[in-house]
């Protein structure tokens, strides 16, 4: 008790550090309403079904300054769903310019640097004007024209807590058009920079996701 008095008591640890546009911490809670998203879907065919709502429990937060007027901050759960929102550097709720859940549908292991080249390659898959997913189109939304485009490259930083690393994306997002909503494919390479002499053992992982309103997710 005397301790105490003189400042020699236990201190409680810091709270943890609220972050990005949504202002919410590693361990945070954000919960997703996509009700309407879900009644946008109802007259299509969505290629992994309505994506629920409820918690995302945010173990992992990834950041990248895409240029002078947009930073990109993704929300990370232990289930590879994202949350990715692009807002004004260092901006708050009402900067915000978009925000859209991600949820991982499938990956590809090229074999060599043949397959890469198929799909990374100057007219490899990733970067044409269309994608076929097993039958599923989709049309190329970043680069117009019918050339083939580069794909979309930055550097982010993902902190889950205990360790920070500094991920090269290389990443390509076509879209089409399901029932009243837009379903979005990103196609996304990722290389660890402190490990890539490891490069070989990268996948090309392939990401649903759908557009959300700001108001469609709070902090809890």
């Amino acid at each position: 008790m005397i301790r105490s008095w003189f400042g020699g008591g236990r201190k409680d640890p810091p709270l943890p550090q609220e972050r990005g546009p949504l202002r919410c911490a590693i361990s945070g809670v954000l919960e997703i309403d996509t009700l309407g998203l879900q009644a946008a879907l109802a007259s299509g065919d969505p290629a992994m079904g309505a994506p629920p709502g409820g918690n995302f429990i945010v173990s992992a937060i990834g950041t990248a300054q895409l240029d002078g007027a947009s930073e990109l901050t993704r929300y990370y759960d232990d289930d590879h769903r994202m949350i990715q929102v692009m807002a004004a550097p260092g901006g708050g709720e009402d900067t915000i310019i978009d925000v859209s859940l991600y949820a991982p549908w499938d990956s590809v292991v090229p074999g060599g640097a043949s397959e890469w080249s198929r799909w990374t390659g100057p007219r490899g898959l990733i970067g044409a004007p269309t994608y076929d997913a097993d039958g599923v189109l989709f049309t190329r939304y970043w680069g117009e024209g019918s050339d083939h485009a580069d794909l979309v490259e930055f550097v982010e930083t993902v902190d889950d807590g205990e360790s920070r690393r500094q991920i090269h994306q290389r990443c390509m997002l076509y879209s089409r058009v399901v029932g009243e909503a837009e379903e979005m494919l990103l196609l996304n390479i990722e290389r660890d920079i402190e490990y890539e002499a490891r490069a070989q053992g990268a996948a090309i992982a392939f990401m649903v996701g759908y557009g959300l309103g700001a108001a469609d997710i709070r902090r809890i």
